[in-house]
């Protein structure tokens, strides 16, 4: 996990512990909610908005496509990005910039194998991923 945990470091950057703690405990838990379909809800959002190909990539077995802020407020909604914010103490535009970064990254990582975790095993996943990074 060494080079996942440098690539979330320089992600987050100079931001405070509770800062980064904080967006990738949102993150977490935007991955696994339940009520908002998880990462398969996700997935659905952003197919919805036309970004299918870019969210297929990062579970694909094959190179990640890049994906701008701008693109992330739209397939996750501006309400989400703003709870998120506000959760978090940071500016929409600053999570929109991190989670550009970060969300392909952590996608990437739980579908090792190319597939959207079922149930349980995207919530291990999740804690395995934070109990790295805590």
């Amino acid at each position: 996990m060494g080079i996942f945990d440098d690539v979330v470091g320089k992600i987050l950057g100079s931001k405070t512990g509770a800062e980064s703690s904080g967006l990738l405990d949102g993150v977490m838990d935007m991955l696994s909610d339940k009520e908002g379909g998880g990462l398969s809800g996700l997935v659905q959002s952003f197919q919805q908005k036309g970004l299918g190909d870019t969210i297929s990539s990062w579970i694909g077995t094959g190179q990640n496509w890049s994906i701008t802020p701008e693109q992330i407020e739209e397939g996750l909604g501006s309400e989400r990005i703003q709870n998120l914010a506000a959760k978090v103490g940071m500016s929409t535009e600053e999570v929109t910039a991190k989670l550009s970064e970060l969300l392909p990254t952590m996608i990437d990582k739980i579908t090792p194998d190319g597939l959207v975790p079922e149930g349980g095993l995207l919530d291990k996943g999740l804690e395995f991923l934070k109990s790295k990074l805590s």
